[in-house]
């Protein structure tokens, strides 16, 4: 009996990592043409930038699942006077096997100013912003993060005016 439940419980911890870690990801196809944008501080909507290497993951399990990565010809500071910062901004864990994003690597980059976070798309899905990281050496790293009307509408505090409306 001892055996059974052991072997049970093995059996349905390597089922739930496998689903977790790599059962709803796929890859994201990249268009060529608007896969990294940022937002424009003079228009305040999302502009396409120079890029290549692009690598991206999602899954439709959650809307934060989102990863992707980039180079770009643009340094952070050029980037930093066109477009809207996203302060506050903490990279999700990716997928170990998903190697070219690090959170924790990106995370020291924009604690110590060797990257830069900017706003992709606010409100990509209701109460998710896509951020764009850029370094100094024109690496790229976008995520998916819940913001303020997010923050609301999960846990269900009323939204406010300054939250738009829920479609």
């Amino acid at each position: 009996m001892v055996a059974f439940i052991v072997v049970t419980a093995l059996f349905a911890g390597g089922l739930l990592y496998y689903t977790q870690v790599y059962a709803y990801y796929y890859e994201v196809t990249a268009t060529g043409t608007d896969d990294v944008q940022l937002t424009g501080m003079v228009s305040g909507l999302p502009e396409t930038i120079l890029y290549e290497d692009f690598r991206a993951i999602d899954a439709d399990s959650s809307p934060i699942r989102y990863r992707a990565c980039f180079t770009t010809p643009s340094p952070a500071d050029q980037l930093r006077d066109t477009y809207k910062l996203y302060p506050g901004a903490e990279p999700r864990v990716a997928p170990s096997w998903f190697d070219c994003f690090n959170a924790e690597a990106i995370g020291e980059d924009l604690a110590a100013g060797r990257a830069v976070a900017f706003t992709g798309q606010r409100n990509i899905t209701y109460g998710i912003d896509r951020v764009v990281a850029v370094t100094q050496d024109g690496h790229g790293y976008i995520w998916h993060e819940i913001n303020e009307c997010g923050d609301k509408a999960y846990d269900g505090t009323p939204l406010g005016d300054d939250c738009p409306e829920r479609e």
